[in-house]
């Protein structure tokens, strides 16, 4: 299948839109052209957090709650049967690629947990680590040549990394190629998965993405590949998704100070270039890495920083993501490496806030379409998308104090419905935004 067509499959299941114009003369440019609009949003399963034991199940039995956030693909964090040689505890550190983590469940148990999503109207990507193995993997012992060894002959971890707990795997090795492609090849025929999630996925050759992912496709040609990368040279590999790194890192250096408004919107801008016709960013104020070292609630200046980081990173352009946990406005760092069950209803206001943020998102979608006009205003961001008649403006307010700004004068005095709170307000020359304060407002 050529990359043309796998393209524009891809464009077609996130349902493009037309775009808008840029007239107003205080835009300060656009991010996003060309970039498909989709009413994707992606919900990443840490399973340790589920249950110390049968997590599959426990996904299983709460799929009604993951969906109504809005989810409509499932990511669950590596299946894979884990490592114990060397070992900390890393779930990224696999012994065998076609076997799975037995405190998950059986393969009949992920069978069941696919299934029951797909007859919810969701789709579900597992994570994959194709760098590098684990130092028990048995293809240590049996194909030592599938691994990079230093001048002394011995296998090596990933070079430039920390990661001592794994072995690097050698990409000029074509029968270790083959091996890798047919084991992805297992959970989409044998579990009937909807894609994978790609670990340090600029840690593996380019060109090793581009035949397996068209191979794959050969299989399933709908199959939905997240990079966990962010050059935008990946998607000319066939990556329908890549992360968008940069635009989460400006995102907590604008809540801690350390970065203005102005320079959110020139990384957004950035991360666009480059990318291939109908593929786009996955988009998060947090994951599992940065849940690892601080919780969004801590992140932001609190919940409602929490909530209004999420309003930005949902609404800028790209695919959400929401971590599990980040609902419930979990307040504690979690450590992936460990098992540690968390009460996703903890916070059933924060958990409903965050639907209607979704719900905004996807009733958008034939607006999103547009170029994203942004607005110099102070410390507020102010973002515009317009599709004829209708527009869409989005203004956060990203500190802690009181912020007035004056409202972009198109949408001086225009009555828009609030697409959070309800109900309809007419904007004045001035917005007054309390800390954190944010607005998701439409107008039909």
């Amino acid at each position: 299948m050529t990359k043309i067509l796998l393209t524009l499959l891809f464009a077609l299941m996130l349902c493009p839109c037309t775009g808008c114009s840029d007239s107003d003369n205080v835009a300060t440019g656009s991010a996003g052209a060309g970039a498909a609009a989709s009413d994707m949003v992606v919900y990443e399963a840490n399973p340790r957090i589920f249950a110390t034991d049968k997590a599959f199940a426990a996904i299983t039995n709460d799929l009604d709650r993951i969906k109504s956030l809005g989810t409509t693909v499932l990511w669950l964090m590596p299946v894979n049967e884990p490592g114990v040689e060397r070992s900390i505890g890393s779930p990224y550190c696999i012994k065998d690629y076609l076997a799975l983590n037995q405190r998950y469940g059986t393969e009949d148990d992920l069978k069941k947990l696919v299934s029951t999503a797909h007859s919810k109207g969701m789709k579900v990507i597992i994570d994959w680590v194709a760098n590098h193995t684990s130092w028990d993997n048995k293809w240590i012992s049996e194909h030592p040549d599938w691994y990079t060894h230093d001048d002394d002959g011995n296998i090596i971890s990933p070079a430039g990394q920390p990661w001592t707990d794994v072995a690097d795997l050698n990409y000029d090795n074509s029968d270790m190629r083959r091996a890798m492609t047919d084991a992805m090849k297992h959970w989409v025929t044998a579990v009937g998965i909807d894609g994978f999630r790609c670990d340090y996925a600029e840690g593996v050759p380019d060109d090793y993405w581009m035949s397996a992912i068209n191979e794959l496709r050969g299989v399933r040609p709908d199959l939905i590949m997240l990079a966990e990368g962010g050059k935008a040279g990946l998607t000319d590999c066939g990556f329908n998704m890549v992360y968008g790194w940069d635009f989460q890192a400006r995102l907590k250096e604008l809540y801690s100070g350390k970065a203005t408004v102005a320079d959110l919107y020139a990384t957004d801008s950035q991360e666009w270039q480059g990318m291939s016709a109908g593929t786009t960013r996955l988009r998060y104020s947090t994951n599992h890495d940065q849940a690892s070292e601080q919780s969004p609630v801590v992140s932001y200046g609190g919940k409602r920083g929490a909530m209004s980081a999420f309003v930005l990173a949902t609404m800028s352009g790209g695919v959400p993501l929401i971590y599990s946990s980040q609902e419930a406005a979990y307040a504690e760092p979690l450590n992936f490496f460990t098992y540690k069950p968390v009460d996703m209803n903890a916070d059933k206001d924060f958990t409903d806030e965050m639907k209607k943020i979704i719900s905004a998102y996807k009733n958008t979608v034939t607006i999103r379409g547009g170029a994203l006009k942004t607005f110099q205003t102070g410390k507020v961001a102010a973002l515009c998308r317009k599709n004829g008649s209708q527009k869409l403006l989005v203004v956060v307010n990203p500190t802690n104090t009181e912020q007035k700004i004056k409202t972009p004068i198109e949408f001086n005095a225009l009555t828009m419905t609030d697409l959070v709170k309800g109900g309809s307000i007419r904007l004045e020359a001035q917005l007054t935004l309390e800390p954190y304060e944010y607005l998701i407002l439409l107008k039909q």
